[in-house]
């Protein structure tokens, strides 16, 4: 394979800034009463690893309050801005309705500066720094996102797209025959404080990965990410942890990337597309021309409305394919660059959100359909404990499924067009409408299903009361008309009584049997006698008909 060549007329990255948002299912706990509380547990053991809840941006003193945080506050409705940040804050609430907290918890560790990547063998590594490692759980729902956010200055853009393509991949897709992994990086090495590799990857190992999946079924992650993610622990490994998680979709994480580029007016329409759709095309592949999206691409992934290609500018394209949102734009504008006021603050706080939310719907949608399907395969009719469980885990999923509507479920993000049209862009090409009305009824189906079986169980119960309501019918009318005292049965010898009375209990069950034999014939009779349209003649016919043969 060569190696990628720079074309000097495309010029160089002067600022690189790229955020991986990988979401994460994890498995409900074995704990009593902590269902999607993980981050409770996961703070509870912060003496074992290195992350560290935060706080949101706004403190007690409003001096340190920045405006790029207070930007990025009004840039959102009111009800997302309840879900980033809490309810409203106020001296005069009441004790008894206190103001909730954002159903959001972060996590940061501290402890990596750097990334080393080395993109292919034999190539000189590039590093970049962290600028944030954070972990985001939610409430109410298995689902956690690792953020990683790294900075690069004065790269090559072949460089860059390169490592868009390799870079946020958790495990190979194959090997070479050299046995290097295919299509990820050669090398990723996680820098500490100190200099020292915290953790690396192992790509190369790959008797590891083909006797994971072997075993268990399930992909198995590198090792650099399995060691960021600890104390939490793949589902299906040996590993101890309480906190497991599992793989929601394939092993690319989407990406989110800023380029500041020299002169990006000069691009070709073809580097415009290797830049769009870095995540899909290999850097090495010969464009494929032919193909929809790039014939497409202006039309399906590129929102221009700050894209004038003039010398005055502004110059910024917005790409997103909803695995990758991508801005590039001219480094020599102070405004693109700016990361307190201008598009790179944007990018960094509200564009991040936006992204963070559109895959947070698709994240939460795939598990509450892996539920449901995981629900139906460990279902046993043939055992009542089985179908007991399953019609908890149904009902359940069905009540937080409700919980996520009303607390998550957005189609408006902000009265800012741009925002909005990202959103909505990146929402579409993630389907996330399409997936939310199918798994909305997946649900109703089987919601309906358990209503429905309810209803048969209860219509059973009525037949069951209904035999037994009989036989007491049987015995009451028995001894009330013994109890009328018309006849004198204390009268007489213990034979004639032993037989009165079993002649008048014959008489009464088969009165009762016949009218339940005829049950249908007298519930049409008494219709017909509450109708008042029908003649004297026709009720006749129908008392009839009880006695009679029936109709035909």
């Amino acid at each position: 394979m060569t190696h990628l060549q720079e074309n000097p007329e495309n010029g160089s990255v002067r600022l690189f800034h790229a955020s991986l948002v990988w979401p994460l299912q994890l498995q409900p706990l074995a704990i009593t009463g902590s269902e999607g509380r993980h981050w409770e547990i996961f703070e509870s053991r912060s003496e074992t690893h290195p992350w560290r809840r935060i706080d949101d941006e706004f403190m007690d003193d409003p001096g340190q309050f920045k405006e790029r945080h207070y930007r990025e506050f009004v840039s959102f409705l009111p009800y997302v801005q309840r879900f980033l940040y809490g309810e409203g804050r106020s001296r005069n609430s009441s004790p008894d309705d206190p103001p909730g907290g954002s159903p959001m918890h972060v996590f940061r560790r501290k402890d990596i500066a750097q990334l080393r990547l080395t993109l292919r063998k034999g190539q000189v590594p590039v590093e970049l720094n962290i600028v944030h490692l954070d972990l985001y759980f939610f409430h109410d729902l298995d689902i956690v996102q690792l953020n990683l956010e790294v900075r690069g200055n004065d790269l090559p853009l072949a460089t860059v797209r390169d490592i868009l393509f390799r870079f946020g991949r958790a495990y190979p897709s194959g090997w070479e025959e050299g046995g290097e992994g295919l299509h990820n990086v050669y090398l990723a090495e996680w820098i500490g404080l100190d200099g020292e590799v915290v953790a690396r990857s192992d790509a190369e190992k790959r008797e590891k990965y083909l006797s994971y999946v072997c075993q268990h079924r399930s992909p198995c992650i590198s090792e650099h990410w399995a060691s960021l993610l600890r104390p939490m622990v793949l589902a299906h490994s040996d590993e101890a942890g309480d906190l497991r998680y599992r793989l929601i979709e394939y092993q690319r994480m989407p990406v989110m990337a800023y380029l500041a580029i020299d002169q990006p007016r000069r691009l070709s329409r073809e580097d415009w597309v290797r830049i769009g759709l870095a995540t899909m095309l290999h850097p090495n592949e010969t464009l494929p021309i032919n193909e929809p999206g790039v014939i497409e691409f202006e039309k399906r992934y590129c929102h221009d409305r700050f894209w004038t290609d003039s010398e005055a500018g502004p110059n910024t394209r917005f790409m997103c394919t909803g695995n990758a949102f991508t801005v590039v734009g001219d480094a020599v504008f102070p405004f693109f660059i700016d990361g307190e006021r201008g598009v790179l603050a944007q990018f960094r706080h509200q564009y991040f959100l936006v992204f963070l939310i559109a895959h947070l719907h698709r994240a939460s949608l795939l598990a509450f359909s892996e539920v449901l399907v995981d629900a139906v395969n460990d279902l046993d009719i043939r055992d009542d404990n089985s179908v007991r469980r399953f019609k908890r885990r149904i009902r359940a999923n069905f009540e937080t499924f409700l919980r996520f509507t009303h607390r998550y479920w957005f189609h408006e993000l902000s009265e800012r067009p741009h925002v909005q049209a990202m959103y909505r862009l990146c929402s579409n090409h993630l389907r996330n409408d399409a997936l939310y009305d199918d798994v909305r009824n997946e649900i109703r189906e089987m919601s309906h299903y358990l209503d429905s079986d309810s209803q048969r169980r209860q219509s059973n119960t009525v037949v069951r009361l209904t035999v037994i309501t009989i036989l007491g019918l049987i015995a009451t009318v028995t001894t009330g008309y013994f109890g009328m005292n018309i006849i004198p049965f204390g009268e007489g010898t213990i034979l004639e009584r032993s037989l009165h009375g079993l002649f008048a209990t014959s008489t009464f069950v088969v009165l009762v049997l016949f009218a339940v034999a005829k049950s249908k014939r007298l519930s049409d009779f008494l219709e017909a006698m509450s109708d008042e349209r029908l003649t004297l003649g026709g009720k006749f016919r129908a008392l009839w008909g009880v006695v009679g043969k029936s109709e035909r």
